[in-house]
């Protein structure tokens, strides 16, 4: 008997983390960490699930946006508007039935007009098929890098939307490139399961933290195994120097440094900032200029000495497409909840592995690192083949509220043997932090809002 989406639910769920500078850079200086949070409950019997589960229950499917506070109810909106796709319709389990749903959602003409394909309708839809990914994958019995990983070659090119790519990517490249993967899958797998996935960190990078601070977790996660951290730049060339040249100094010449501008410059002013940089050996820019200006980040990579990375704010796959045309990038960033979920992820994974160009996700925020540790895991096992020069962002925020979050042993993300997408928030940090009704939010309300 087929099986039903009995329930959609969305939650506007916003942790105070501005209170203490966390997340800070220069475009962003008081990012409260958020997510539009979806659910999708079932009529699947009835199973335990998550770590420490003493009764069963129903499975469901959890996804979710992240932003940066104000605006979270849009996505919330925009994710409620996507309702008559899934509520009372069979629950996509198979290849098919979730490339059929990554369709619908981002075909739908009146909503795609919105973007089209980028922005909050299309992150929307992301949030949406993440959701059906985890419950597609709890089903299964199986995390989602294996999930993803145990299909054939046909079934992961019939999820990607290869139209406005075939100048670059055709479905008959990228099923080449699975074959060509494949035979090697299970030595992988094997040989993830042991020794997890290289991991950087950007804690102790923040904007906002003072030049103590940002030695001391510098140093910390050198002794944690860490062999990559990230600084935020982008407030005065002066400051910028005088905080790489201390995390330098605290870290050693054999610790690689990135540092992220978060789309701060124009391309003149990136190139002259990062050749004053560049003495203390960065070993990436991350999102020099704006992360739409293609030709922008290419004219930032040959002008200046230190590698290139971009792509957490890319809009679509062809955004992503353009930057390995043009050279412009020395790091794909893919993120979980940006673009249109696992399947337009996959594209990008895909269109990677043509142009040869490493794959660094960007994580942090609310359940980022939650999600992403994933889809790293499948390109390693099913698309790549390689973890050379990769590594996927870690951050050390708000993992607590997660029923399965990530496990990171001596600088390596440890892969997730649960099943699902790692995406369920507990029930009780759901409920503290709803806004604006949440205790948290309720606690820090003014007289004059509360009398409102």
């Amino acid at each position: 008997m087929s099986q039903t989406v009995t329930g959609f639910e969305v939650h506007d769920i916003r942790f105070p983390t501005s209170e203490q500078l966390d997340g800070s850079d220069a475009m962003n200086p008081d990012p409260d960490y958020s997510a539009a949070y979806v659910v999708l409950r079932t009529d699947a019997p009835r199973t335990a699930h998550g770590a420490g589960a003493r009764e069963a229950s129903a499975p469901e499917g959890h996804g979710f946006c992240f932003t940066i506070g104000r605006g979270n109810e849009i996505m919330a909106t925009a994710i409620e508007a996507l309702r008559p796709y899934l509520l009372g319709r069979p629950v996509p389990r198979t290849a098919a039935a979730l490339g059929a749903l990554y369709r619908e959602l981002t075909r739908d003409s009146q909503l795609r007009w919105l973007g089209p394909e980028k922005g909050v309708t299309h992150m929307a839809a992301g949030a949406v098929l993440n959701a059906a990914w985890d419950l597609a994958a709890k089903l299964a019995g199986q995390p989602v890098w294996r999930f993803l990983a145990g299909m054939t070659p046909e079934e992961l090119v019939s999820l990607v939307d290869f139209r406005h790519l075939t100048d670059a990517l055709t479905p008959e490249e990228a099923l080449a490139l699975l074959r060509a993967a494949e035979p090697g899958r299970a030595e992988r797998t094997e040989r993830l399961l042991a020794e997890g996935y290289p991991a950087y960190t950007t804690s102790p990078g923040w904007l906002g933290y003072d030049d103590d601070k940002l030695v001391r977790l510098a140093r910390e996660a050198v002794a944690d195994g860490f062999g990559q951290i990230k600084l935020k730049v982008g407030g005065t060339v002066e400051d910028d120097v005088r905080r790489l040249s201390l995390a330098r100094e605290a870290v050693g010449p054999d610790i690689r440094i990135a540092v992220d501008a978060n789309q701060r410059w124009d391309v003149a002013e990136a190139v002259a900032w990062m050749t004053a940089l560049a003495p203390y050996d960065p070993y990436w820019i991350e999102e020099p200029t704006s992360p739409d200006d293609v030709l922008g980040h290419a004219a930032v990579r040959a002008g200046q000495p230190v590698k290139v990375a971009t792509g957490e704010h890319a809009a679509n796959r062809v955004v992503f497409k353009q930057l390995l045309q043009a050279g412009a990038t020395d790091f794909v960033q893919i993120d979980a909840a940006r673009v249109a979920g696992v399947n337009e992820n996959l594209a990008v994974l895909l269109l990677a592995a043509k142009y040869g160009v490493p794959v660094c996700p960007h994580a942090g925020g609310v359940g980022l690192c939650e999600l992403v540790q994933h889809l790293a895991m499948f390109d390693y096992v099913a698309v790549s083949g390689t973890r050379e020069d990769r590594v996927v962002e870690y951050v050390d925020h708000l993992h607590e509220h997660f029923a399965d979050p990530v496990v990171i042993k001596a600088g390596r993300y440890v892969a997730p043997r649960a099943p699902g997408f790692s995406a369920r928030m507990l029930p009780a940090s759901l409920a503290a932090h709803r806004y604006p009704e949440g205790p948290v939010w309720r606690a820090r309300r003014t007289p004059e809002e509360t009398d409102r």
